[in-house]
């Protein structure tokens, strides 16, 4: 009964081409991130701020990003982890070499040199697709970690390898501790989500879904293949950048090849493949049940070990994560290939019509 938007009408086509066209979904919103501006930073903890809920913001803008690519534009690739560790890298080098350069700046250089390099490799989806065009992105997996470790300019000819990130300061105000650091990813987040739902519903949107849908029938109506296959990846590779400045930045504090790795790409991949392929919320709930799920086993073994007294060890609790998340992921190409966000929106539409039958 809540949920209706009975006597809500649109008078123009600006109300009715809304982002939320219906109320109550605006009035949530507010809500929520009042929720989480205001409320969270005060109520939460070093652990929860710091560990938790500013890793699962920046690896929702990157699974954001690879949806925009693979979920919206058809282009498999599997080098995301690659366009974080170029954004982190260069972020470091911007801020590093460039005097008084405002950090915030930095990042989005550090994302427009992401989005150069996703261009570069973006190149063979000119030719290939598919299955190909995923080994082709996971060369340039291989290939950014080795130029990172080869050349020693990157890391500043650190001898470890491991170089400490610059502290954020913005307007004279030092970003020092995880509230405040948590603060900083929620309002970039949440500023490239609201450009990347708008960018969705724009002509160059609809392009990459044309694209994605049937590439040959795009074509032929005049979509321009090679601008918008390239653009596609352009925009996917600076959201990685920038989720990898922050990465780097606002969680590690550290600068490091080793925290880009292949694994890294797969579970990015694993994020929207669970919430939902081709949707801006999918990237986010992907992204929660990835990060939070570990968590969760971890705290349902203790539990067993109060109840029943059967300890279960860390090995058997990360085995048993891997086997869930494969299994999961076998289920929801089957059963919901659109994911968390489409079993979402399902519950949505019956909240529309209940108590009515369907």
């Amino acid at each position: 009964m809540l949920y209706r938007e009975a006597g809500q009408f649109k008078s123009t086509y600006a109300e009715d081409q809304q982002i939320f066209p219906i109320r109550q979904d605006r009035i949530a919103l507010a809500v929520f991130l009042a929720f989480a501006l205001l409320v969270v930073p005060v109520i939460g903890n070093q652990y929860w701020l710091g560990a938790l809920l500013t890793p699962f913001l920046i690896f929702s803008l990157a699974a954001l990003g690879l949806n925009i690519l693979t979920g919206y534009a058809g282009q498999l690739s599997l080098g995301t982890a690659a366009f974080m560790a170029v954004g982190a890298f260069m972020a470091y080098n911007f801020v590093l070499r460039v005097p008084g350069i405002p950090i915030l700046l930095a990042f989005v250089l550090a994302g427009i040199c992401a989005a150069a390099v996703g261009i570069v490799f973006g190149l063979p989806s000119l030719r290939i697709k598919g299955f190909y065009l995923a080994v082709a992105t996971l060369a340039c997996q291989f290939f950014v970690l080795w130029a990172l470790q080869k050349f020693g300019w990157f890391s500043n000819h650190s001898t470890s390898g491991v170089i400490t990130a610059q502290q954020i300061v913005i307007l004279g105000y030092a970003f020092d501790t995880p509230a405040r650091k948590y603060l900083l990813t929620l309002g970039v987040v949440a500023v490239m989500a609201l450009a990347a739902k708008n960018l969705m519903r724009s002509e160059t949107g609809r392009a990459f879904m044309a694209v994605r849908d049937m590439d040959v029938a795009a074509s032929v109506i005049g979509i321009p293949m090679m601008r918008t296959k390239l653009l596609a990846f352009a925009i996917s590779s600076f959201y990685c950048g920038v989720a990898g400045a922050l990465h780097a930045f606002c969680y590690l504090g550290t600068v490091e090849p080793e925290a880009y790795s292949l694994d890294l790409s797969f579970r990015i991949l694993f994020m929207i493949i669970i919430g939902g392929v081709g949707s801006i919320l999918g990237a986010f709930l992907g992204a929660a049940f990835i990060t939070l799920f570990p968590i969760f086993l971890s705290l349902a073994s203790s539990w067993v070990n109060d109840l029943f007294g059967v300890e279960i060890s860390h090995a058997v609790v990360s085995n048993l994560e891997s086997i869930i998340f494969g299994g999961l992921i076998i289920f929801f190409l089957i059963v919901e290939p659109q994911g968390l966000a489409r079993l979402w929106q399902i519950t949505k539409e019956k909240l529309r019509l209940w108590p009515f039958p369907h």
